[in-house]
């Protein structure tokens, strides 16, 4: 039997799961102060470990917590106000959260604080940071990893930032329609961030990643629901789905990686694909096309393979074609040379790859791993081992790691 200082840990980071957003967003939208409403859900968390195991964790854990970080936070305003009007202001900030506390709900306000930290007033460039931070609870460690900056200057950047919000007076609410299209790339590009963390974890075994490829979809649906006639956002949302509908798939019964190519269609799931196809066809209703859709579209052709038994990659070289003409990633130039070698042949593949020439493919082990799989398929075994041992020296992941080992094994007994 857990012991009570083991209960109340656990019930602490089951809230922080499932509200730690919620939470930072409520308190929050009453001073547009995000730091401040961080550091005291950070304090409320703190109380609780100390507090719980004595008490016993209480009925509702996040209406406890809110009551102790409003507190936390009306202290920290009753510090900086001055005169009694600030006291005034104040008093009814508390009148107002305790008749919310008592009837044991408040209002998820996540949506306006997401649309806040997308607020032209605030670097674009931290934007998406932001948003992962204070929705999320993303450390800025983590987060500087996923945008390959330093932790110490990705940590200035989202001070800096909370300081705007609350210095310039962002509101936090959803914008009106004419303004709404220059923030919603930015909330989109967050949101995929998120699921893509929470993807790079396939056993969900990394308690920090706090299920973040299911709060990214949880973002998503609110997103398509505000906003029916947007179409990049029910694409974004199929797009998520396509991809968590493999989930189960993508490990072995010992923990392997599986490919997609080798994946068995019957361990995914038919009921989220059906949905993610029905969006992407919602989506379509729509004028215009994004980068979103089309990488949906790209996964919806992948899916059909559970009815056809095969890959169209003439259709999917087409759909990657249509991406590059969006966007001048060098991860889209290095998925589309793979689609057109298996489309066409190797060689035309390999010349594709040949041509990209981006420097920061020499650090990306996708780049490596197709090379040496085209090499492979084209007879160049010498170059292919040389391309597998430099993608494998690369690969972070341990499953994925020996699943190129044994590519590469299988190569050296050709």
């Amino acid at each position: 039997m857990a012991s009570a200082a083991e209960q109340a840990r656990a019930a602490a980071e089951a809230a922080a799961r499932q509200s730690y957003g919620r939470l930072v967003a409520y308190l929050a939208s009453r001073t547009r102060d995000v730091a401040s409403a961080e550091d005291a859900l950070a304090d409320a968390f703190a109380a609780a470990l100390v507090k719980w195991p004595e008490t016993g964790v209480p009925l509702h854990p996040e209406a406890w917590l809110l009551t102790v970080a409003r507190r936390r936070s009306i202290d920290q305003q009753r510090r900086r106000a001055a005169g009694e009007a600030g006291q005034d202001h104040l008093r009814l900030i508390g009148e107002e959260l305790e008749q919310e506390m008592a009837r044991e709900k408040f209002p998820d306000e996540r949506l306006g604080l997401i649309f806040a930290c997308a607020h032209p007033a605030i670097d674009a460039g931290v934007r998406a940071p932001l948003i992962l931070q204070a929705i999320l609870g993303f450390d800025a460690a983590t987060i500087a990893s996923a945008f390959l900056v330093s932790p110490a200057t990705m940590g200035q950047r989202l001070v800096r930032a909370k300081a705007r919000i609350r210095q310039a007076g962002i509101p936090f609410r959803i914008p009106e329609a004419a303004e709404l299209g220059e923030r919603l790339s930015a909330v989109l590009e967050a949101i995929y961030a998120a699921f893509a963390e929470g993807w790079s974890d396939p056993a969900g075994a990394e308690s920090r990643r706090r299920n973040l490829a299911s709060e990214a979809i949880w973002l998503g649906r609110l997103l398509v629901e505000l906003m029916p006639g947007e179409g990049e956002a029910a694409g974004l949302l199929s797009l998520m789905l396509h991809a968590e509908a493999r989930r189960a798939a993508r490990r072995d019964a010992a923990g392997e990686f599986v490919p997609l190519s080798e994946q068995d269609t019957l361990l995914w799931d038919a009921d989220m694909i059906a949905e993610a196809d029905a969006l992407l066809q919602r989506a379509g209703l729509f004028d215009g096309i994004g980068r979103y859709r089309i990488e949906a579209a790209i996964q919806s052709a992948h899916a059909a393979r559970r009815f056809t038994g095969r890959t169209d990659w003439a259709a999917i070289a087409t759909l990657y074609a249509g991406l590059m003409t969006l966007t001048a990633s060098p991860v889209i130039a290095v998925n589309h040379a793979v689609a057109v070698a298996y489309a066409v042949e190797p060689a035309t593949g390999l010349a594709l790859l040949d041509a990209i020439d981006d420097a920061r493919l020499d650090q990306y082990q996708p780049y490596w791993a197709a090379r040496a799989e085209l090499l492979s398929l084209g007879g160049d075994f010498l170059e292919a081992d040389k391309a597998y041992e430099i993608a494998t020296g690369l690969e972070t992941d341990a499953a994925v790691r020996r699943f190129l080992q044994r590519k590469r094994a299988a190569l050296a007994a050709r």
